[in-house]
């Protein structure tokens, strides 16, 4: 085992594992509005890139035709966020933290209609495994209170996933990795601007520390997940990118004293399933190569 797989596994569980802390502390925030949760998700964002482009001026430069994907994986990942911070306040963190990890099969199909990337028949037999292991989550037969805010933590994840396939494009087109940060987290905060001008909702001292510190935690796992994929390739560490869901089941248990019920471990373990299939299938498909 390289030193470079070991460096880039951890790399991806303290991403898995701040990601989880931020959906906690924004679930820890209360009745601050979803809007005004996002926002503070991205701002912190924000500051770091811009200085980082500041300090690197030529990643400023715009790509031709990268424009267009830009602004559709602000449009799609603004999307992703407000449906994953909607759900977590309504739903188990680790129901919505589930829901929001199907966004990379959702990418796959994405990535066919934005790249020509073929899908095969083993990733698209997952997909639709996950999608039924997904259905045991949001219960579609149950009570509003649960089933509507599960379906957005759903879409949440496919918006995501729609933005994760505008960030390979981008990356297709050498768009910098800071800028497309940048950019994603600039035109969230603008779209989050309008709700909160008009109902803005002034949190207390204790509320906006954990937005703060659900800010810091939401930027420190997108530099983990960035360093991760630095030091190894995705087919051989992205399955470790699932431990937020043991980080999001733990906190969930010793902050709200969250457990979720039975059909919601099945949806986990069939999605789990489903992502460890695609693991293992990518790494013997780049064997064979």
């Amino acid at each position: 085992m390289s030193s470079s797989y070991i460096k880039g596994a951890a790399c991806l569980v303290f991403s898995a594992f701040n990601f989880a802390l931020m959906a906690a502390l924004a679930h820890l925030a209360g009745d601050v509005p979803f809007v005004e949760k996002a926002f503070f998700r991205n701002i912190v964002a924000v500051f770091v890139t811009l200085f980082i482009l500041i300090k690197n001026r030529s990643d400023v430069h715009v790509p031709q035709g990268a424009l267009k994907f830009l602004i559709l994986r602000g449009l799609c990942g603004s999307a992703g966020i407000f449906g994953n911070f909607y759900a977590l306040d309504r739903i188990p963190i680790a129901d919505a933290a589930i829901l929001n990890k199907m966004s990379p099969f959702f990418a796959v199909v994405f990535s066919l209609f934005l790249i020509g990337e073929k899908i095969k028949a083993v990733p698209m037999a997952a997909t639709i495994g996950a999608f039924l292991g997904a259905l045991f989550v949001i219960k579609p037969g149950a009570a509003a209170v649960h089933s509507l805010p599960a379906l957005a933590g759903f879409l949440g994840g496919m918006g995501a996933g729609f933005a994760y396939a505008c960030v390979r494009k981008l990356g297709s087109m050498k768009t910098p990795g800071a800028l497309v940060i940048a950019f994603f987290s600039c035109f969230s905060c603008a779209l989050c601007l309008p709700f909160m001008l008009v109902s803005f909702k002034t949190p207390a001292a204790w509320q906006l520390l954990c937005l703060l510190g659900a800010g810091v935690a939401g930027c420190l796992g997108q530099f983990g997940i960035t360093y991760a994929y630095f030091f190894a390739p995705a087919r051989d560490i992205s399955i470790y990118d699932y431990s937020q869901i043991i980080f999001s089941s733990l906190l969930g248990f010793v902050m709200f004293n969250q457990i979720p019920d039975a059909l919601s471990w099945i949806g986990y373990a069939v999605i789990v399933l489903m992502a460890a299939i695609v693991f293992v299938y990518n790494k013997k498909c780049h064997v064979r190569a």
